[in-house]
């Protein structure tokens, strides 16, 4: 028998995965609380033992970000989103609503599929299996191919991990030959109930388009308006500590820098104290050649790389131990191609004359690949901080804080977590942090505590025309009935009952 090719040889295998994935999603059923919380935790402490392992495996196959970063970003998954579902229930009666008489009840989604980026690669396939489980789903890891080696080392870890405290062989998958055919075939997989979408805007469509409940997550070209009452030193460290870590690979890191001309100089001079280097118009020129492409997006091949990398490929020279690359633009769309959502250590640098100017700029930069994403304010103001909260398109509204760090809820009191919706404005179903809550159906058992009037029947149309026109015809009526007359009502009574047996 000839050896199937590669993509044969990939859907073979996601099927196979898929009837692995539901046996185990069925065994786990019925496991309790403590039974999934076990398995949780032990998931956890074997993700958070090997973080620096994975992280050096990533940055190694990849190529991109930085090793000391993702190590960083994988504990953030371990840690602090092991910490965060610690308590929650997902199993059985979840709450009772004594008023309303309604009892909740948790179920589990299913096998959910699990697209996994190159960018962000074992910290997002650690975080999706943990929420997964916690949830008592199975779940199926469809890795980036740049990164297919790191993901499945962590999606073996963690399977391992599972197994050592109960859980059934299957609960944890991942693909070893990562093809579009073998990702299609899952999405449309009778055994898949659930898509959970990070990566690219074309395989976050597909997700949508598959027919199956997805969560997807949309670009994020971050604005960070520093406004006249910030505290200037703290709004430049938290923006460049943002956007350097891990080269600027998290979607929420800053893309752009909004200030006034009252203080630009003082933020300017701010930033070149810390690291930054602001790029001449012809290195502008040449930077937005290698980085941008034609159609206008960032090219991948930037993506994660460093400064030094980065200015290479460019053909400019900075200065040693530059940080970040800021170009000054004047506009926002295509004829400024830097304004784009770039996941590098790149940053668009905007001037305005007060907030209300900033707030259009803003708002300009969301719809030209952001919306529904985040944004971060750095201000003293109050009244100014509460305008951009209600005023802005986007869902996470960030103060005072790093874009990267706070969206993602390590430096806010947001959920912890590497998949950010962005609502309807972003084309996605949730505007939330995606987290266990979202792995869980809720089934409701509703008790009846408003009175409802039953009325009585009506009688058939025959039955009360034959009885209207006997009473009429008994009583003489103007209306009576002729023998003709009776004999038509028998004989449709007659008919309608011998279909009736019929």
């Amino acid at each position: 028998m000839p050896e199937l090719d590669r993509d044969l040889a990939s859907i073979q295998e996601a099927r196979h995965l898929a009837t692995l994935a539901r046996q185990a999603c069925t065994a786990m059923a019925d496991f309790s609380q403590e039974q999934v919380d076990r398995i949780v935790a032990n998931m956890a402490r074997a993700a958070e033992a090997n973080a620096r392992p994975l992280a050096e495996m990533a940055v190694a196959e990849s190529e991109i970000g930085v090793v000391e970063d993702k190590v960083v970003k994988n504990l953030f998954a371990a840690r602090d989103v092991a910490e965060h579902m610690k308590g929650m229930k997902t199993v059985g009666v979840l709450r009772k609503l004594e008023v309303e008489q309604v009892i909740e009840i948790a179920a589990p989604v299913g096998v959910v599929l699990a697209l996994v980026p190159t960018t962000n690669p074992t910290s997002t396939a650690i975080f999706k299996a943990l929420i997964a489980l916690k949830g008592r789903n199975s779940i199926i890891i469809s890795p980036h191919p740049r990164a297919a080696k790191a993901i499945y080392r962590t999606a073996e870890i963690l399977q391992a991990a599972a197994r050592e405290a109960g859980a059934p062989d299957g609960a944890i998958n991942c693909l070893t030959m990562p093809t579009l055919e073998a990702t299609r075939e899952l999405m449309g997989h009778k055994h898949v109930a659930m898509i959970l979408a990070t990566g690219g805007s074309d395989m976050v469509k597909a997700a949508y388009s598959s027919g199956k409940p997805a969560y997807g997550v949309g670009p994020g070209n971050v604005p960070a308006y520093i406004e006249r009452s910030a505290d200037i030193p703290a709004a430049v460290g938290c923006i460049l500590a943002s956007k350097t870590f891990d080269n600027g690979t998290i979607c929420a890191s800053e893309q752009s820098v909004i200030t006034e001309h009252i203080i630009r100089e003082r933020v300017r001079d701010e930033f070149r104290r810390q690291g930054a280097h602001f790029l001449t118009p012809e290195q502008k020129a040449k930077l937005e050649a290698v980085a941008i492409t034609p159609k206008g997006s960032a090219n991948p091949a930037i993506v994660g790389k460093s400064v030094a990398t980065i200015a290479k490929m460019a053909g400019i020279d900075v200065p040693h131990g530059t940080r970040v690359l800021i170009a000054d633009l004047d506009g926002v769309g295509k004829a400024y191609p830097l304004s784009v959502e770039k996941l590098s250590p790149i940053l668009a640098f905007y001037t305005v004359n007060d907030w209300e100017e900033a707030c259009q700029v803003s708002i300009d930069l969301l719809n030209y690949g952001g919306l529904g994403h985040s944004m971060v304010i750095h201000s003293r103001n109050e009244e100014v901080i509460m305008q951009f909260g209600l005023k802005k398109p986007v869902f996470r509204i960030l103060v005072n804080t790093p874009s990267s760090q706070g969206a993602i809820g390590a430096t806010t009191g947001l959920t912890p977590s590497l998949t950010l919706g962005c609502g309807t404005w972003g084309g996605n179903i949730t505007s939330e942090n995606v987290g266990p809550k979202h792995m869980i159906n809720i089934k409701r058992l509703a008790y009846g505590i408003k009175p409802y009037a039953v009325s009585a029947p009506s009688p058939s149309p025959i039955k009360s025309a034959a009885v209207a026109a006997s009473v009429t015809g008994l009583t003489g009526g103007a209306g009576a009935m002729s023998t003709a007359d009776v004999e038509a009502i028998v004989a449709a009574v007659l008919q309608r009952m011998q279909a009736g047996r019929g």
